[in-house]
Parts: structure tokens; sequence; C-alpha cells
């Protein structure tokens, strides 16, 4: 079966923000920027890598998710436990040293883990746990 992951999506509460912490704090590419105000949905990935996403948008605004859904979601993005992401990077140092310099919260400085992986972890601005191994 040839099949590849195209685009994951995580909640942001404010666009400006997320747009710009995806942009320029990790260098990634906008690939579409539609809506207007807090309802945008944009779309960025890493250049040199067109068939992967990841599209941060509205959270719970499908018309089938109940009041006591958007409540939950909320809470949950309010805590840092809705989105996360795994990203890999060749220079986990480097770029540790950048999103460091920006306002994002860090949850782990490069650690070297018992299981054989070297990563870090941080939060974006919506408070999505975004963690980063280095690439060997």
């Amino acid at each position: 079966m040839d099949i590849t992951i195209h685009t994951t999506s995580l909640p942001h509460e404010d666009p400006d923000a997320s747009l710009a912490f995806y942009r320029d704090v990790l260098g990634f590419e906008v690939r579409s920027d539609v809506g207007q105000g807090r309802m945008r949905w944009i779309t960025v990935g890493p250049f040199g890598q067109p068939g992967t996403s990841i599209l941060l948008a509205p959270p719970a605004v499908d018309p089938g998710i109940t009041e006591a859904e958007r409540r939950t979601i909320t809470e949950m993005m309010a805590k840092g436990t809705y989105g996360w992401i795994l990203l890999a990077t060749p220079n986990l140092d480097a770029l540790f040293e950048k999103v460091q310099a920006s306002d994002a919260e860090v949850v782990q400085e490069p650690t070297d883990q018992p299981y054989g992986i070297r990563d870090c972890a941080f939060r974006d601005p919506a408070g999505n746990l975004v963690r980063i191994q280095q690439l060997r």
C-alpha cells in the first residue's frame, strides 16, 4: 500500500501568534492562509517537503461538536493537553536555542533519553506540545 502523511492539524487561539511561531521561529513556509480574524486556517510546512503540512486551525468549529465538547476542548487547550506534534531535526541544540529565545514555554531542555533518543519539548502559543527529536 502506498500511503503518506499529508497534513496534520493543531488548534490555535491566536492565528497571528501561531503563524509567527511556526514561520519565524521554526522556519516553516506558509502554504495557505484563509479566513479572517480568529477564524483562520493556516497551512505551514517545512521547506523542501511540499507533501507534508501542518494545518493551524481554530478549535471546536466543526458544526458536529456539542457545547460540552467545545468546553472540554477549551479546557484541554488551556492545560496544554489537547494538541501535540513530534518533529525532527539534524541540529537539535541550535533549534532549541532559537525556540528558547522566542516566547515559547520550554517543557524540557535537550535530553538524552534512556531509550536512545535525544529530544526537547516546548509549547507553542496555543499550548500545543511540540517535541523535537535529534535525527541520527
